[in-house]
C-alpha cells in the first residue's frame, strides 16, 4: 500500500466508506514496465473484462497497443473511453447484434469461437460487399504438459464451451481460404488460443511455445501465411503472497527466444488481473468483533456484494490494517483477543467471508479502517451488488 493511498482512506469520514481506491500513478508505472519487458513483435492488450473502469482505461491507454472487451456492451464502453484505440472481440456467445455492431465500430480483430460464429459474421458483411475483417480462429488446444492441471481456471485441452476442437478448426480454415463469400470478406490471420488463467511465467512460454508450433503446422498444412498467433492472458496474480509479481523480465525474454524463430510472426497477449490488480483497494471499517463457539468474527462495512472475488476463488483476501485510535462511545470497545479472526461482511449469509482465520487481524477493533489489497481486478464488476440493497461503494481515483 502507497503512502498516498494511506493518506487518503485515513482522511475519508466513515460514511465514506467503503470505497474503492485505484492508484493510477502506480498502474501506469506497472504498465510501462509490462511494455517495456515486451519484445518488438510482441502486441499488449488489456483484457477489459478484468476492471472496465472508465479511469483505469484511460490510464493504461499509453502502454497497450489495444483492449480485448467480450460484450457489446464492452465494446460501446470501452470505444466511448478511448475511442481511438485497437479492439479485439472475443466471447464464446457473441448474439447477430453484438457481431452487427462490431463490424459497425471497425473491430480491428475477431476471435472466432465456432462455425455459425463464421457464417453470422459473413451473413453481417454480405450487405457490406466492401468490407474485409481480421480472424483469428479461437482453438481448444491440448497441451502436452502439466502446466494447467493445478491452475484455478483452465480453458484449454478438456471439454469447455471456448473455442474450437482441433478438428473443428481444419473445417473453418477451409472456409476461410475457400473461394466462397466466407473467405473473400473474413481474412484469416491466424490463431488464438487463451487456455487458461494462473500461470508463472515459466509455464506460460511452455504453454506459447506449444500454440506457436501448431498453429505453425495449421497454416501450413492449409498454405496460408501465418501473421499472428494470440497466446492470451491469464498471468498469475497470487492472493495468498500480495509481494509476489509475475516475471515479466523472463516472460519477454522467453517470447524472443520464440519469435526469433519465426521472423515474419506477430505474437499477441491480452493481460488483465496481472495488470490492473495490485493497483486496488477495497477500503472498509470494522463495524463490530464478537466471538462466536471460541473464535473472533470482525464485521466491517460492505462485504463480497462489493468485493466477491475470495468468495468466487476460496482465498482470503491480504489486508493492511489502519487503526484508529478514538472511540467515541461510553461502552467498552470490542476488539479480537484469540489473536486472529474472521473478516465478514454485512450480507445474511455465512458465505460473505472476504478472510478467514487471519492472523493479520490480531487486536483489530471496532472502528478501525481495513484495506483489502489487490482489488483492482475482478472486484467490485462482477459483484453480486443488489443482495439486501446495501449502498454502493465509493470510487476514487488517485493521480488521475
Amino acid at each position: 500500500m502507497t503512502e498516498t493511498v494511506r493518506s487518503h482512506v485515513a482522511a475519508l469520514a466513515a460514511d465514506e466508506l467503503p470505497a474503492y481506491v485505484y492508484d493510477l500513478t502506480a498502474l501506469r508505472a506497472h504498465a510501462a514496465a509490462v511494455r517495456a519487458a515486451l519484445p518488438e513483435r510482441v502486441e499488449l492488450y488489456y483484457a477489459a473484462k478484468a476492471n472496465p473502469e472508465a479511469p483505469l482505461l484511460a490510464a493504461l491507454r499509453d502502454a497497450v497497443d489495444g483492449y480485448e472487451v467480450s460484450s457489446g456492451g464492452e465494446l460501446a464502453h470501452v470505444r466511448a473511453v478511448v475511442p481511438d484505440a485497437l479492439l479485439a472481440f472475443g466471447g464464446p456467445g457473441k448474439t447477430p447484434a453484438e457481431i452487427a455492431a462490431a463490424v459497425e465500430a471497425g473491430v480491428h480483430r475477431w476471435h472466432v469461437e465456432s462455425e455459425q460464429e463464421l457464417h453470422r459474421l459473413a451473413a453481417v458483411l454480405a450487405d457490406r460487399p466492401d468490407a474485409v475483417v481480421d480472424v483469428l480462429l479461437r482453438v481448444n488446444l491440448a497441451v502436452t504438459t502439466d502446466a494447467l492441471d493445478a491452475v484455478p481456471l483452465a480453458m484449454g485441452g478438456r471439454p469447455t464451451p471456448f473455442g474450437l476442437d482441433p478438428e473443428q478448426t481444419e473445417e473453418c480454415v477451409r472456409l476461410l481460404t475457400g473461394d466462397g463469400p466466407t473467405g473473400r470478406q473474413l481474412r484469416l490471420r491466424g490463431v488464438h488460443a487463451h487456455l487458461a488463467s494462473g500461470l508463472a511465467a515459466e509455464e506460460q512460454l511452455s504453454v506459447a511455445a506449444q500454440i506457436v508450433t501448431w498453429s505453425a503446422a495449421l497454416a501450413e498444412r492449409h498454405g496460408f501465411p501465418l501473421a499472428e498467433v494470440n497466446i492470451g492472458g491469464g498471468m498469475a496474480v497470487d492472493y495468498e503472497d500480495p509481494v509476489a509479481r509475475f516475471d515479466w523480465t523472463a516472460f519477454g525474454e522467453g517470447l524472443a527466444e520464440l519469435l526469433d524463430a519465426r521472423p515474419g510472426l506477430t505474437l499477441r497477449i491480452e493481460p488483465g488481473r496481472a495488470l490492473t490488480a495490485h493497483c486496488g483497494w477495497y477500503a472498509t471499517e470494522v463495524l463490530d468483533v464478537k466471538q462466536s463457539h471460541g473464535e473472533d468474527f470482525a464485521v466491517v462495512r460492505g462485504g463480497t456484494h462489493h468485493l466477491r472475488t475470495p468468495a468466487t476463488r476460496g482465498h482470503s483476501q491480504p489486508f493492511d490494517v489502519l487503526p484508529v485510535d478514538a472511540w467515541p462511545h461510553p461502552w467498552p470497545r470490542p476488539a479480537v483477543t484469540t489473536g486472529r479472526a474472521t473478516l465478514a461482511g454485512q450480507l445474511c449469509t455465512p458465505k460473505d467471508v472476504l478472510a478467514r482465520a487471519a492472523e493479520g487481524a490480531a487486536g483489530l477493533r471496532a472502528a478501525d479502517r481495513v484495506l483489502f489489497a489487490m482489488a483492482g481486478a475482478y472486484a467490485w464488476n462482477i459483484s453480486h451488488h443488489e443482495f439486501l440493497m446495501h449502498p454502493r461503494p465509493g470510487f476514487h481515483y488517485l493521480g488521475g
